[in-house]
């Protein structure tokens, strides 16, 4: 009898480039193991997150049919200081605008 074999995607992304590896994956293999399938140059998963269509989840959690298993870098910056940051650049042209 044939082992059953899953269709997944492994994702990730830097700044420069993108690379999106299609694997063909036996029944019962984790995200972990799919990674290391995947063979994706210079990316240690054990410190970085992962997860499956934007949800975060352990290494050990087993890949589905179809699933598009994501490996998230570290932000930059966190989004709300950003989003204050930008706030503070156009807050003032805002209030200039409102005098005229």
């Amino acid at each position: 009898m044939a082992e059953t074999l899953l269709n997944v995607e492994v994702v990730y992304a830097t700044p420069d480039q993108q690379i999106k590896k299609a694997l063909q994956v036996p029944v019962g293999t984790t995200i972990l193991q799919a990674l290391e399938l995947a063979e994706i140059p210079q990316v240690n998963f054990t410190e970085l997150k992962v997860g499956i269509f934007s949800k975060i989840l352990p290494g050990n959690h087993l890949v589905e049919e179809a699933d598009r298993i994501e490996i998230y870098r570290p932000l930059m910056q966190d989004p709300k200081d950003a989003r204050r940051q930008r706030a503070s650049i156009t807050r003032p042209i805002k209030a200039r605008n409102k005098r005229n």
